[in-house]
């Protein structure tokens, strides 16, 4: 029975190691076919979403508007108003919680709107 599960073993560690043929840097990773979809689809919807939908406040730049080389009043005039003395864009990490985000009409959103 023992040489049993050393053969089962030794074969699943074989399928796993051809299964996981990439290697950690791009030339391995491009290596990688593209699903079918991703040439067949004619319209898709690229969603980037991170800590500046917190203040949710002019644009996704918003780090760039505030404490970038020309910071923009509106946006100086909002963290002074809406925040503590010395709040720093890593301070919005916390308080990225999702919690009002529901995937399924997400989803749904994306669907009715034809991308694939």
């Amino acid at each position: 029975m023992g040489c049993f599960w050393l053969i089962l073993l030794i074969s699943l560690a074989s399928t796993l190691n051809s299964v996981c043929a990439y290697e950690p840097n791009w030339k391995s990773l491009d290596t990688r076919p593209l699903p079918s979809w991703y040439d067949e689809a004619k319209f898709g919807i690229f969603c980037h979403w991170g800590v500046f939908a917190v203040p949710a406040f002019k644009a996704d730049w918003f780090w760039y508007y505030w404490k970038g080389p020309n910071p923009d009043p509106e946006i100086l005039k909002f963290i002074e108003k809406n925040y503590k003395p010395g709040f720093s864009y890593g301070d919005f990490g916390p308080l990225f919680t999702a919690e009002f985000f529901n995937a399924t009409t997400f989803a749904k959103i994306v669907k009715s709107s034809g991308a694939k």
